[in-house]
């Protein structure tokens, strides 16, 4: 049964998606970028801090399905510029025990939505 996920912590979808998608025990998350929740504006200071909301945008709809980063098996991370990769994976990093650390992938993109630097989705799995 699909179950969508839906909370006000974390930025409401600028499109025709949700946030989550809960199946049986396993969540498919939407991209999230570095929207502020409460604005709906972007947090775009530096590299480590608009990584920092994206995580923070993450653990809120991971918390609206009963979650955390430890029911996490996947993640895809989409960033602007490959140069940034290294302070994108400490902020990133530390949101992770790294011998629980989940599968992912990192890709260089030519755009992502509103000109970020850096889109994070997950799976997870309870």
């Amino acid at each position: 049964m699909k179950k969508i996920i839906f909370t006000d912590k974390a930025p409401a979808p600028i499109g025709p998606y949700n946030q989550a998608v809960l199946v049986n025990n396993t969540l498919y998350t939407s991209g999230q970028i570095a929207l502020d929740p409460n604005t709906m504006e972007l947090v775009l200071d530096d590299i480590e801090t608009e990584t920092k909301q994206v995580m923070e945008n993450m653990k809120a709809v991971l918390a609206a399905a009963d979650m955390t980063f430890a029911d996490v098996v996947k993640t895809t991370i989409f960033i602007m510029n490959m140069g940034d990769f290294a302070r994108i994976n400490s902020v990133y990093g530390s949101y992770f025990d790294e011998a629980t650390a989940p599968a992912r992938e990192t890709v260089q993109v030519a755009c992502l939505p509103k000109n970020v630097n850096v889109e994070i989705s997950m799976i997870a799995v309870k």
